[in-house]
């Protein structure tokens, strides 16, 4: 015999009055309760491994990586990697043939 354990728990979250009160008309425009609006979000944040908009865990591209390990070679090489704070003195060296 196989005994259910409850397969749903309780979240208490504290949301300012007005907040609650714009999403609860919205939501029964959309024919949903606050309950059922934060299950399908929280479904959302699991199927997706982040929030369901753009605020997610970033990772850097390859290309991302790539700029940034030539950007500390630059720095870390400032004799082969000259800065520049004088706009003629940069004109000059992109002009000249070394």
């Amino acid at each position: 015999m196989i005994i259910l354990s409850n397969l749903t728990s309780a979240i208490n979250v504290q949301v300012d009055s007005a907040t609650k009160k714009e999403a609860t008309a919205i939501l029964n425009d959309l024919g949903l309760s606050m309950s059922a609006a934060i299950n399908l979000f929280l479904k959302q944040v699991v199927k997706r491994d982040g929030l369901p908009f753009e605020v997610v865990n970033p990772k850097p591209s390859k290309e991302l990586r790539k700029a940034l390990k030539e950007a500390e070679k630059i720095v870390n090489n400032p004799d082969k990697y000259p800065g520049f704070r004088d706009m003629d003195k940069l004109k000059e060296a992109l002009l000249s043939d070394d």
